[in-house]
């Protein structure tokens, strides 16, 4: 295929059930664009059938390509190796459920074109009237809470740092994802506060979403452990270790 203009990295885990609806959405998406779409799937150790569905679709699809990790990696791992690999101008980053829908990617696009900026993430948060399945009330609130705790030891201007729907320009944005750390479902912050950090705009675009319950956060677990993330990225600002990690790879 020709060089792809556009990448869209999907990470997968234990996502047979749902893929396969995904990639039938993704490819008539990209089959109407005027521009070579490559879809690259990272399966992250699954171990029901999700690579296999791959595979059995890539003959047929020339632009479907996968990525194993040979175990479970987390999620932060899988969207970052999957953005080193893609070979796109452009890469977005999409969850294996699309609660976004895909077409709403068309709303970045066109935000990176008619700005300066690096990044154009999705929001659930500056247009509420767009969510048309909503999550539990309680959880909801919690996500407002922790995005207040990003804004607060990030700085990020951001109203939502969560929101599964993110397109980036891949050269400038590459220094912030090879000086990643996170690995889990935490690892937007970190990644969307070293690419300011370095220099780079981040535009927030309303999006539509819906709510998926079938989500492999688990609230509890997962919000602990988002919250220590925080805090060791704070540390790592504070001490110097991320910018000397990009000076060290310059």
């Amino acid at each position: 295929m020709p060089q792809p203009f556009l990448s869209i990295v999907i990470p997968a885990y234990n996502e047979a059930s749902r893929l396969g609806r995904t990639l039938d959405l993704i490819r008539r998406y990209a089959s109407g664009k005027p521009f070579p779409v490559e879809v690259v799937v990272v399966d992250d150790g699954s171990s029901d059938a999700t690579p296999s569905l791959v595979r059995e679709r890539a003959p047929e699809w020339p632009a479907l390509r996968l990525v194993v990790n040979e175990r479970n990696r987390g999620k932060g791992f899988s969207v970052r190796r999957g953005v080193l690999e893609a070979q796109g101008e452009l890469v977005l980053f999409t969850d294996a459920d699309l609660s976004a829908p895909i077409e709403e990617a068309d709303k970045l696009l066109a935000a990176l074109q008619s700005s300066r900026a690096v990044a154009a993430i999705g929001s659930r948060a500056l247009d509420r009237s767009l969510i048309r399945i909503r999550q539990p009330k309680w959880r909801e609130y919690a996500g407002r809470a922790f995005n207040l705790l990003v804004r607060l030891i990030t700085g990020l201007p951001l109203r939502d740092t969560q929101c599964g729907l993110k397109l980036f320009r891949r050269a400038a944005v590459l220094p912030a994802f090879r000086a990643q750390r996170v690995t889990g479902f935490g690892f937007d912050p970190e990644v969307l506060f070293l690419i300011r950090r370095w220099g780079g705009e981040v535009v927030e675009v309303p999006v539509r979403w819906d709510n998926d319950p079938a989500t492999k956060v688990r609230f509890f677990r997962d919000s602990l452990r988002m919250l220590v993330e925080l805090g060791l990225l704070r540390w790592r600002a504070w001490t110097g270790q991320y910018d000397r990690e990009q000076a060290r790879r310059s």
